[in-house]
């Protein structure tokens, strides 16, 4: 958890004041200088009428450009509660409404005419039992991942390697799905310079961290112990173990790299936000010029330096996670329905949540993958320049000296603005102003799945017919327990009921 004085200024680094504030230094100079000339004698004088025409037209025009992008971050607040409704949805029923047991094998396997021991024939069914249990917490397991390999996905992170996923889907086998975004620089350059190295050895027995689980090469299972630790050990090559399944096709057979237990620490955390350096104080241009220089050598560490250093890397082929996890969903569903296990109602409420989970992705990737067009953009900031340039010639003669505050007010109104739309148009990073998608994922989401699978569905006859339960059909002054009404019978139940006000 932050401190205070740490929280104040991440608070204030996401204002739109230190955002444009070397704008607001710059026209704070041209407005001294367009005074200083006027007092000098040197009128620079523009007709005020055209403050007036000039300002509304471009109060408009920024309005309809910030009102764009908030209408994409409210948009993706929206699809993130798409997500949440349709995972309490689907855990819901998948919990409570798919039976825990395959009944005709059950069935089978208690028939008397199977001559199966008593022994045996309880070991089966228990068996059975613990199978589907298994089956059902794995497949809610996985709901759970899906909304935090969105979360990654949306940040750009590749792979499964975070404390938060990989022990979720690690056992999956990848899909060759193509990318719905477009490579994330910023959060590419964090995982290439975050990467945590296993040590050194006089020998080459050291294994850099996984590629993405959607990367052409798969993942594979290795061991990464460092023989200076063990010395006792003797060195060998890296075990790969490979998990073949006759049932799966060749294509998604794949080596999947494996952690060692030791090794999961080395995961990369949930929550990977760019650190700040000297040179976002200073982003702007000449000072823009040296980014890429510094950027170069690796020294430094900003979050624009971070983009660049990402550009400059070789790109890596990467997938759709999310929609691969959504595949393994679906699967359950069929085998489900090829199990005869759960009515039509069971089956449709699992795939029309299924259907709305892959629907808000594809609404997250339409809100990333299509940007406020360059030219409007460009074209709005050139005439916002050119207004603000004229706006101290045409309010010299009215304020005189007062022109200067009154030029950088109005400067930070029109360009704050501009920087506020820039800032929530994707409202997916780890800015202040983005939205909390690891409370999404981790504070909803999971917390809930956790709880919802904590306690077997509940018997109604376990809830109902307590004796907390009697205030059924009296006021609260009158405490009658179920079992009483039972015995009572229908007709006085239903006396009751036409007597209650």
């Amino acid at each position: 958890r932050l401190r205070a004085g740490a929280q104040f200024l991440d608070c204030l680094l996401a204002t739109a004041l230190f955002r444009c504030w070397h704008i607001l230094v710059f026209f704070a100079a041209w407005s001294t200088f367009i005074v200083v000339l006027n007092v000098q004698g040197h009128e620079l004088k523009v007709n005020p009428i055209l403050l007036a025409v000039m300002g509304t037209l471009l109060a408009f025009v920024i309005s309809y450009r910030t009102t764009s992008s908030f209408q994409r971050y409210d948009e993706g607040r929206k699809l993130w509660s798409s997500i949440i409704y349709a995972t309490r949805n689907f855990a819901r029923t998948l919990w409570f409404h798919v039976p825990g047991v395959l009944l005709h094998v059950l069935l089978i396997v208690e028939e008397p005419d199977m001559n199966l021991p008593e022994d045996e024939r309880m070991r089966l069914s228990r068996d059975l039992r613990a199978k589907m249990l298994v089956e059902k917490k794995t497949v809610i397991n996985l709901l759970g991942a899906y909304a935090v390999a969105v979360k990654h996905y949306l940040r750009g992170e590749d792979g499964i390697y975070y404390e938060d996923l990989y022990h979720c889907v690690k056992f999956l086998y990848p899909y060759a799905l193509p990318p719905g975004l477009p490579t994330s620089i910023e959060s590419k350059s964090l995982l290439a310079s975050e990467i945590p190295h296993f040590g050194t050895s006089t020998r080459n027995t050291q294994v850099e961290l996984p590629q993405p689980v959607t990367s052409f090469h798969g993942r594979t299972s290795v061991s990464t112990i460092n023989e200076e630790e063990h010395p006792s050990r003797p060195w060998k090559e890296p075990a790969i173990e490979m998990r073949e399944d006759p049932g799966v096709n060749v294509r998604m057979r794949k080596k999947r790299l494996i952690l060692a237990q030791n090794e999961e620490k080395l995961l990369f955390p949930s929550s990977m936000p760019p650190k700040y350096s000297l040179f976002d104080f200073f982003s702007f241009f000449p000072f823009s010029l040296m980014i890429g220089y510094f950027a170069d050598r690796g020294q430094y560490k900003g979050k624009r330096a971070a983009r660049l250093r990402a550009k400059m890397q070789s790109s890596v082929v990467s997938h759709n996670l999310p929609l691969e996890i959504s595949l393994y969903l679906s699967s359950y569903i069929a085998a489900l329905q090829n199990r005869d296990l759960g009515h039509a109602g069971t089956i449709g409420s699992l795939t029309n949540a299924l259907d709305l989970l892959v629907q808000s992705l594809t609404g997250l990737e339409r809100i990333l993958t299509t940007p406020i067009p360059f030219s409007y953009v460009t074209h709005l900031w050139a005439v916002t320049t050119i207004y603000c340039l004229l706006l101290p010639c045409m309010t010299w003669s009215v304020f005189g000296w007062l022109t200067i505050p009154a030029t950088v007010i109005s400067s930070f109104f029109y360009f704050g603005f501009l920087v506020l739309g820039d800032i929530i148009e994707n409202p997916f990073g780890y800015d202040m102003n983005d939205l909390d998608l690891d409370s999404f994922t981790e504070g909803i989401i999971k917390e809930e799945l956790k709880a919802v699978t904590s306690v077997p569905p509940p018997d109604p006859s376990h809830w109902v017919f307590v004796p907390e339960n009697d205030t059924i059909f009296t006021k609260d002054s009158e405490r009658v327990v179920p079992n009483v009404w039972v015995e009572r019978g229908p007709e006085e139940i239903l006396r009751m009921l036409s007597t209650v006000t």
